[in-house]
């Protein structure tokens, strides 16, 4: 291989390898702030590369703001043993989330660990 195709071929892995760190990483989210919240959920986009849910949650003040809360790739989730059906018979019912919230102070956050309306956890 010539040195100039080598150097091309290096920097495109390299730059490749940067933007799918940029993706997998935690740089949205404050880890340092989490958050309990209980809430209705209203819908779940199972995909990747990571599942969405979207929650009520009704404040102090007896108002309801949405929330969108993202955690890990389908695969992984099934690994542990969660499916898709287990958040699908779950919609319309009130669960608990614990997440990371957005840097950016939108309503968006990590979920890292969920309470199904039966009590049971998943990480």
């Amino acid at each position: 291989m010539k040195p100039r195709i080598r150097v091309s071929f290096a920097l495109v892995l390299s730059l490749a390898a940067s933007s799918a760190w940029a993706h997998h990483s935690f740089a949205p989210f404050d880890l340092t702030k989490r958050v309990m919240l209980t809430g209705t959920l209203t819908k779940v986009d199972w995909r990747n590369p990571h599942i969405q849910i979207s929650i009520e949650v009704k404040g102090d003040q007896g108002q309801t703001a949405s929330w969108s809360m993202e955690s890990d790739a389908p695969g992984n989730l099934k690994e542990r043993g969660i499916n898709k059906d287990r958040f699908q018979k779950a919609v319309g019912q009130i669960l608990t989330v614990q997440a990371s919230l957005a840097r950016d102070g939108s309503r968006h956050g990590h979920m890292f660990k969920i309470t199904f309306p039966d009590g049971t956890t998943a990480p």
